[in-house]
């Protein structure tokens, strides 16, 4: 029972580890030199579409794409997915790590109603290219249905594959039939530079040229773009990091109390070892062995069950969790922390046995 309750701890370490990884994954899948503008209040708020002329003549950029979450509905609420209207190919050529085939973006680029989603999306509702996806409206309104023209692969693990792609000037021609206020507004520009190292400058002077107007921008990098996301939810973190560390304490405790009774019923065996000739340090060495073993195999069978249990749990969040990688250094990590508690638990009863007399010993019933 002990050595299951390892397995369980371990396991839940290794998922709750892996899900502040992932929280964290459009982070460390950033490009450096990828900018991103946005209005200074909020991203809530919107910029004109005219902006991108301006930006289009800042020295040291070259690539400039635009784009704005749209949030519609595929036929259940519970269906979500990343939905973006974006400028079109210069916006994907801004993403090297999506793959994309070289006739899907031609074909992308040719009809405006064409779309492109990330594979684990196109397999989670089984779509291929040709389907009619449609969409309802929440955010924008009415419906619009879109022709599936290419599905892309990211180039790397961490690569989000879930989001949803289509032409904002599709959209825009709709917007300025049925909601004309929100026509030729963009929620942000991604906007590409050729030196990394002259971000700061770049984007000091982007937010300089829109100062005192009615829409002030906000230009970061994408690292720091997504942390804002990240920060938003620092506190839920916060717990998860704490829970974890909750675990192995409690876990901890238990295979300290399992190691105290197994020496204590043991007292007379470990006397009669003394007889024989044995010293406490084999005594002591005797039980901590026995305590690593029993910690070492529980975290064996926890890091095999995160595998299984890391795919139940990205199932039941996969719409917000597009990557949910167990890392080698999780498995690491894992086995490490089962030495330790293993170790650590076995000490009391340990230095309690190697020196307890033998007469103690033999007069002891278990």
């Amino acid at each position: 029972m002990t050595l299951l309750g390892v397995a369980i701890a371990m396991l839940a370490f290794g998922i709750l580890r892996t899900l502040v990884g992932a929280w964290y994954i459009g982070v460390e899948s950033s490009s450096a030199n990828r900018l991103v503008t946005r209005n200074k209040i909020s991203l809530i708020y919107p910029l004109p579409l005219a902006y991108k002329n301006k930006l289009s003549q800042i020295g040291g950029v070259n690539g400039i794409g635009y784009g704005a979450w749209y949030g519609g509905i595929y036929r259940d609420k519970k269906n979500f997915f990343p939905q973006f209207a974006i400028s079109g190919i210069d916006y994907l050529n801004l993403y090297p790590e999506f793959l994309l085939g070289v006739e899907e973006k031609k074909a992308f680029g040719k009809e405006r109603q064409a779309a492109i989603v990330g594979q684990a999306t196109a397999k989670r509702f089984g779509w291929k290219i040709g389907d009619t996806i449609p969409l309802q409206g929440t955010i924008y309104p009415g419906n619009v249905e879109f022709v599936l023209k290419g599905i892309y692969k990211g180039s790397q693990k961490n690569t989000d594959e879930t989001a949803f792609f289509f032409h904002y000037d599709y959209l825009n021609e709709k917007l300025k039939k049925d909601s004309p206020a929100q026509a030729d507004k963009v929620g942000y520009f991604m906007v590409r530079i050729k030196d990394p190292d002259q971000a700061p400058m770049i984007a000091e002077e982007i937010d300089s040229l829109f100062a005192n107007s009615l829409a002030e921008t906000l230009t970061e990098t994408e690292k720091a773009f997504q942390m804002g996301f990240v920060a938003m939810t620092d506190a839920i973190l916060t717990v998860v990091q704490v829970i974890s560390i909750v675990v192995i304490g409690i876990i901890l405790i238990v295979l300290a109390n399992t190691m105290s009774m197994t020496a204590r019923e043991r007292s007379s065996e470990y006397a009669v070892l003394k007889t024989l000739g044995f010293g406490p340090g084999f005594i002591f060495f005797l039980i901590c062995g026995e305590s690593l073993v029993l910690a070492l195999v529980g975290g064996v069978l926890g890091a095999i069950m995160t595998f299984p249990g890391g795919m139940l749990f990205q199932a039941e969040l996969k719409s917000f969790l597009p990557v949910f990688d167990i890392t080698v250094e999780t498995l690491l990590l894992i086995m490490l922390i089962s030495c330790a508690l293993g170790f650590f638990a076995a000490i009391p009863p340990a230095i309690r046995s190697s020196r307890i007399s033998i007469g103690e010993g033999l007069r002891h019933l278990g």
